[in-house]
């Protein structure tokens, strides 16, 4: 649904969005694994022509226009994974597995903007999960873009400061994995968790 439509037709698109909202709160499961099926054969991102939670996109700040790219990404499931130590006595790292303090949106987030350097990530949500993997679709913005540069609601992104928000944790999974949707003063979390000691977490 295009800009324009919605403007022509607020009540119509309202009520279109609600739909699709309650639609995915209890989606088909049979659709959705098939769909899983192929998503599992497919390569890590792919990049995606629209995307498939509209409701959710938009939401998030998505708009139909050149300079936005819906990118599907894939994440294994389980913690972190890490190797024995095999010299010195070192008793207290001796595990191989550690509590994923992350979220996996935003691991998610990261990825993709290690892959795509051009492109500065937006939002995420999730679009379905199996055994093996978690699967969202990620929300990004290239910042070159004259169109972009030109929209005065989506411009603040192409400023240097606002660059690598993924990896400075300041998109909205980011901020809720460190802590941050919390306001109470005494949180350990602010002004970040290392500055509280690591007590926030």
């Amino acid at each position: 649904m295009t800009d324009k439509e919605i403007k022509e037709n607020p009540k119509s698109v309202k009520g279109f969005y609600h739909y699709l909202k309650q639609l995915w709160k209890k989606p088909d499961k049979k659709i959705l694994r098939e769909r899983m099926i192929e998503w599992r054969k497919s390569n890590v991102f792919t990049k995606v022509e629209k995307p498939l939670r509209l409701d959710r996109a938009r939401a998030l700040g998505y708009k139909d226009k050149k300079g936005f790219v819906i990118i599907r990404v894939k994440v294994k499931r389980g913690g972190h994974k890490r190797p024995r130590p095999n010299a010195g006595r070192r008793s207290k790292r001796m595990h191989t597995r550690k509590n994923l303090k992350m979220s996996y949106k935003w691991i998610a987030e990261q990825r993709v903007e290690r892959k795509y350097r051009n492109l500065v990530v937006l939002n995420s949500y999730l679009i379905g999960k199996d055994g093996q993997h978690y699967f969202y679709e990620v929300i990004c913005v290239d910042p070159q873009r004259p169109e972009i540069k030109n929209d005065k609601k989506i411009n603040w992104i192409c400023k240097k400061f606002n660059q690598k928000r993924a990896m400075r944790g300041l998109t909205s999974a980011g901020k809720k994995s460190r802590g941050l949707r919390s306001k109470n003063p005494m949180n350990k979390s602010r002004p970040s968790v290392r500055a509280g000691g690591r007590k926030g977490k």
